[in-house]
């Protein structure tokens, strides 16, 4: 019984039919839909089966937004001594001297200030090798979630790994790049902001720009690792191409990755009025149960509809629209291959 229970967990159930012909969705917002419904344990299963790859990046968030709101919780019982004479609990007269001797002649806000840019100067470098590792599995999520999103078939685990395996190479110099931006845009932020306050406003211009293609690089990330899946293509014109699409539908794109980061942003605006971390602990669970998954499934749904419309409908002999019902496909066409387009540079 276990053993069939756990074959069941990573390879799902071979004989689950999938939609008639006449039952295929109209829309591709139909489509979304209908495959979230029958695809959602699915989904949860892979995601709890892949999580372990952000861990370490939670972890590192979590330590530095800890450490700054220890500081923000001994600043307050500063202030609270400077104000009322008294000693909070577990704050004493050496914590006092010691506080004063660390502020070096600043007010609680600009030390607030200091202890902030240490914290994000810390997160960013750590966050290198923490976003490096999820390359590979974002490229075996796009796979899987690439078919689950037009109703084809995929092992949630086996298919995974294949697809890992292939294309790990090219993946892990996305998520490389991808490492170092928040190191590159707060250096530069930093940089530029220093050169705005002593040489003038014009070094603002630099400023914004290293924020604005950082952005673009983000947005363009929805694009890249579903191509990496589904074209071969070198890995300069993979980069290409994902900037192409991302500035090309970037009201879209944009909205997307909104929609993706709404759960995050919920939990930054409760942390920020209850000054508790256990909006963020949701969030992690959130993310630990489902949230890698569904965030690549929305992407997927999202991408395979570009796809269809910029690329693989001026490509001779590939086929657009699949899972909705324009599509007529014979019964007995292969689900399980992956695709292996050649998508010029």
């Amino acid at each position: 019984m276990f053993e069939k229970w756990t074959n069941n967990y990573y390879y799902g159930k071979s004989g689950k039919g999938d939609f008639k012909k006449e039952d295929l969705p109209q829309t591709r917002w139909q489509l979304f839909w209908d495959m979230l419904r029958v695809r959602l344990s699915g989904l949860c299963r892979l995601n709890l089966t892949v999580c372990a790859a952000w861990l370490p990046l939670f972890i590192c968030i979590g330590y530095y937004v800890n450490h700054l709101f220890n500081w923000m919780n001994i600043v307050e019982m500063y202030n609270y001594y400077l104000t009322t004479g008294q000693l909070a609990e577990g704050f004493t007269l050496e914590s006092v001297a010691a506080l004063e001797g660390m502020m070096a002649g600043m007010d609680s806000i600009q030390f607030l200030g200091q202890i902030l840019k240490e914290c994000i100067a810390g997160a960013v470098l750590w966050c290198i090798p923490c976003i490096l590792i999820t390359g590979p599995v974002q490229a075996g999520l796009a796979y899987v979630t690439r078919n689950w999103a037009r109703d084809e078939h995929a092992f949630a685990w086996s298919d995974f790994k294949d697809a890992v395996k292939a294309n790990w190479k090219q993946s892990l110099i996305i998520s490389a790049i991808t490492s170092v931006v928040p190191v590159i845009v707060y250096t530069s932020w930093n940089f530029y902001g220093e050169l705005a306050n002593t040489q003038g406003v014009m070094f603002m211009v630099p400023q914004m720009l290293v924020v604005t293609i950082a952005i673009v690089w983000m947005l363009s990330l929805v694009f890249m690792y579903p191509i990496i899946v589904q074209y071969e293509i070198k890995t300069v014109g993979l980069i290409k191409n994902g900037l192409m699409l991302a500035i090309a539908r970037l009201p879209q794109t944009v909205g997307i990755r909104l929609v993706t980061l709404v759960p995050a942003a919920i939990a930054i605006v409760a942390l920020l009025m209850t000054n508790s971390l256990l909006a963020l602990i949701i969030l992690a669970a959130y993310y630990i149960i489902i949230g890698f998954c569904f965030t690549r499934f929305v992407y997927a749904s999202y991408t395979n509809g570009v796809f269809d419309k910029f690329i693989n409908s001026h490509m001779e002999g590939v086929e657009v629209n699949r899972g909705l019902s324009s599509d007529l496909d014979d019964d007995d066409d292969d689900e399980d291959e992956p695709s292996s387009e050649t998508l010029s540079e």
